[in-house]
């Protein structure tokens, strides 16, 4: 049965992500600066960063007033509904900064600590990607109308395809170079697309067998970890564990687990 405050969350998200995404592909200046740096000099925010989030926050606030919200540029307030938004405005800045298509506009609802939305638009590849928990995940764009995602078949995993991001702050980018160094001989080959949002949707969609990223927020894999799910993909953390700072590991049946024990035994989730 279909649970109206979830579709009426979808249709949100939605809109929110389209217009954040129109924002931001048809706004960006020739001139794009830096606004101000996260973890480290080169983990930056750009004024579009901001501008995006204040765009969503608005248009949630004046259609739910009581909601919680959690956005990366620093929006967040408990909400008293049991419903709590979970954004990022601009996965992939540093792509946006360079003019490089891949970025994304990320957001999820959350009822009672459980994502149940998840919305992720990709403008510059003509792509919005969404699930609502229990109903599938879908793509929609204008060069293929809209389809159901399913994740790929689960090949041996020296021929998985395999995506992964890398920490902005210096030594632990260097660990994690390690680690990758490690997997390469094991894998078909791994990418770094550099939004872990895309990433996790093009899972789904069957682009990829398998994803793993160190260091990610919330706001990070909210959405595209249950646009992954929906699609039949695994998701988690270390094993036994959920997605987290630590670890975010993703993957088809058959490619999850052994990927997801190969990041322990290199110890992936520490320095």
């Amino acid at each position: 049965m279909t649970d109206p405050l979830h579709s009426e969350l979808l249709e949100i998200a939605l809109e929110a992500a389209r217009r954040a995404g129109e924002l931001l592909r048809d706004g960006r200046p020739a001139d794009l600066a830096v606004a101000a740096t996260k973890s480290s000099p080169i983990d930056v925010v750009t004024e579009m960063d901001i501008a995006a989030e204040k765009l969503i926050t608005t248009l949630v606030a004046e259609r739910r007033p009581h909601d919680g919200f959690l956005g990366e540029e620093g929006a967040a307030t408990e909400g008293t509904s049991g419903v709590r938004w979970v954004v990022d405005p601009l996965d992939g800045t540093v792509n946006y900064l360079y003019g490089l298509p891949t970025w994304a506009v990320s957001v999820a609802a959350e009822q009672d600590g459980e994502t149940v939305v998840g919305v992720v638009a990709a403008p510059m590849r003509g792509e919005t990607f969404h699930a609502v928990r229990g109903r599938g995940a879908w793509a929609s764009g204008s060069w293929v109308g809209e389809r159901r995602l399913g994740c790929r078949p689960a090949p041996p995993l020296d021929q998985a395809l395999v995506s992964t991001g890398f920490n902005y702050v210096a030594d632990v980018r260097a660990h994690q170079a390690e680690v990758a160094a490690k997997l390469i001989p094991r894998l078909r080959d791994i990418r770094r697309g550099g939004s872990a949002a895309v990433d996790l949707c093009d899972l789904a969609a069957g682009r990829l067998d398998g994803y793993y990223e160190r260091g990610l927020n919330a706001w990070d894999w909210a959405a595209g970890d249950l646009i992954a799910r929906e699609s039949g993909a695994l998701t988690g953390g270390r094993p036994g564990e959920r997605p987290s700072r630590d670890l975010t590991v993703a993957g088809t049946p058959g490619v999850f687990e052994p990927l997801q024990q190969l990041l322990e035994d290199y110890g992936a989730w520490h320095d």
